[in-house]
């Protein structure tokens, strides 16, 4: 079975949103993008000229269905534990957290956006830190952090500093087989960690890329408002390309976008691959 290459990395992530300003000012002033571009319906949030952000209008479309597959959370990772405690700073000033945790991989914190996605920003401990399995994977906890302590590393800086990244992704799905057929023995990435009800996959050892769970028991297809598509960046065009043809192998439909392809996940999930730097 191939694997994705080190370095391999989530890009942008776009949501199909109810109301575009909303939710541009939560992702500005609580996350601490910058708008990078807008349309009148679209708009780009970044750092550092870096786009992380697409929030499309959701052109009257329904909200997500109760039993729909979608999005659990989309995941900033901060550059520094001061760069948390900051967004730590502007959730308290400006928003409602909802939820705290160390991951003994991570320090995370958790909130919802104006149209109810969910949202986790959070720092990596250092990679030698992380704990393991004896075979190896990572061995995540769900422990409570220390608010406090948090709070007192920041600087209150109201901007996401550069280097802040879309670190992972969590989905809703409605089978962790298809899930795993699907993101592991097709696109090549490596499961993580698993616990009860979900899976955790990456490339290149680190603790995730991408989540998937069962918990909520949804047994239908994405829809409606919500996810709209998320990005697979690959460093390698020759990784890119093998990949393509995998796809094509097993009889995948491909469709050409942004330097890149198309794939659709068994949830429905557009996964968007092109070349990039690591």
């Amino acid at each position: 079975m191939e694997t994705l290459p080190d370095g391999t990395r989530i890009g942008r992530t776009a949501l199909r949103v109810s109301d575009v300003e909303a939710e541009l000012e939560f992702y500005r002033d609580v996350v601490g993008l910058e708008v990078l571009n807008r349309t009148a319906s679209r708009v780009t949030l970044g750092v550092d000229d870096a786009s992380r952000l697409v929030l499309e209008d959701d052109g009257n479309e329904s909200r997500r269905g109760r039993e729909a597959a979608g999005l659990y959370h989309v995941a900033f990772r901060m550059p520094t534990r001061a760069a948390l405690g900051d967004a730590l700073g502007r959730i308290r000033d400006r928003w409602h957290l909802e939820g705290a945790s160390d991951h003994r991989v991570s320090e995370a914190l958790y909130l919802t956006d104006p149209d109810g996605n969910g949202v986790e920003i959070y720092r990596d401990y250092p990679r030698e830190e992380w704990p393991r399995t004896d075979d190896g994977r990572i061995r995540m906890a769900t422990d409570p952090l220390d608010l406090e302590a948090l709070e007192a590393a920041a600087t209150g800086e109201s901007s996401a500093l550069p280097g802040t990244t879309i670190g992972h992704v969590h989905l809703e799905v409605t089978s962790l087989e298809a899930f795993e057929t699907f993101y592991v023995e097709t696109l090549g990435f490596d499961v993580q960690a698993t616990v009860p009800g979900a899976t955790f996959v990456s490339a290149g050892g680190y603790h995730h890329h991408i989540g998937a769970n069962t918990w909520n028991r949804r047994t239908n297809p994405a829809d409606g408002r919500g996810l709209s598509w998320f990005e697979l960046v690959v460093p390698e065009g020759r990784a890119v390309e093998a990949l393509r043809e995998r796809l094509r192998e097993r009889e995948r439909p491909l469709r050409e976008a942004d330097d890149g392809f198309v794939v659709v996940d068994p949830d429905g999930i557009d996964v968007r691959i092109r070349p990039g730097s690591p």
